[in-house]
């Protein structure tokens, strides 16, 4: 299982991402569908200290991880661009946070076999790693989408080839895929935060990956999820059905309390505050 990376082993002080980055298409068409929410609407945060590390606190955005979404791909997702909704968020291919990253992948790779991965021959003859215009190291984009996903027809089945794997054997899928791929759509960001006593404590925020988390390109995919109506309506609030994920950013001591508060604000009998505009209305 990948390590979680922590925000003090990083050399910068600012804001910056977590263990992964997202990069848009450069050019994408924007969707014309209607049943994104948008980005400006009030969310409900809560601060706590980590309970296995008392040099850094949690803030977590209970809007969004107690919200309904769902990954919806193969069954009603857009994709991020027009005309290749199959694709999902895999037409980019997807960039290694580290060398830990792609050796972790790679080692997961040397056991996929034709029959879970439709391009197996190629991936294996011409290699499964390139560079994009920047120099950084991402999985191979092949005839327009990530090498590792399975078209829809193919025997093994659609989808993430890597996935697959994980689910045959038993894994959680976040054991075999890139950091990108399993961390979407949570967002982990740090700031070094300096109190008015002269000390100093790491604030490790948890929260939704919106458009605005893929930079400035984000405004210009075709689609994106996380505030769409169609990708809300699970049985189950995001605090739970991404519990193997979230347990790995945060380690299992700050999730088990993050699910203890996310909890308390559901079995609320006032209206809930501040609820996730994409979520179906009771």
């Amino acid at each position: 299982m990948p390590k979680t990376k922590k925000a003090k082993d990083q050399k910068a002080a600012k804001s910056t991402s977590g263990s992964s980055q997202v990069k848009p298409p450069k050019k994408a068409k924007k969707s014309s569908e209607a049943d994104e929410k948008g980005l400006d609407f009030a969310r409900a945060w809560v601060e706590f200290p980590d309970p296995a590390d008392d040099e850094q606190v949690f803030r977590c955005d209970l809007t969004w991880l107690t919200s309904r979404w769902t990954c919806i791909f193969g069954s009603g997702c857009q994709g991020i661009q027009a005309g290749r909704a199959d694709d999902g968020c895999c037409t980019l291919g997807a960039h290694f946070s580290d060398e830990d990253d792609e050796k972790r992948v790679a080692e997961h790779v040397a056991r996929l076999t034709p029959e879970i991965w439709q391009h197996h021959d190629v991936g294996m003859e011409t290699g499964w790693v390139s560079e994009d215009d920047e120099g950084s190291r991402q999985t191979r984009p092949y005839q327009g989408s990530c090498i590792f996903q399975n078209r829809p027809g193919f025997a093994g089945g659609a989808g993430c080839s890597l996935h697959i794997l994980a689910l045959r054997e038993g894994r959680e899928p976040l054991e075999t895929k890139p950091d990108v791929c399993w961390q979407l759509p949570v967002r982990r960001t740090y700031d070094w935060i300096d109190r008015p006593d002269d000390t100093r404590i790491l604030q490790v925020s948890i929260g939704e990956y919106d458009r605005r988390g893929w930079g400035p390109g984000g405004h210009d995919l075709h689609w994106w999820c996380t505030s769409a109506t169609s990708a809300h309506g699970a049985g189950e609030p995001v605090y739970v059905s991404y519990r193997a994920e979230l347990t790995e950013l945060m380690g299992k001591a700050g999730y088990d309390r993050l699910a203890e508060l996310c909890e308390e604000r559901l079995a609320s009998q006032l209206p809930l505050l501040a609820p996730h505009p994409a979520d179906p209305v009771d």
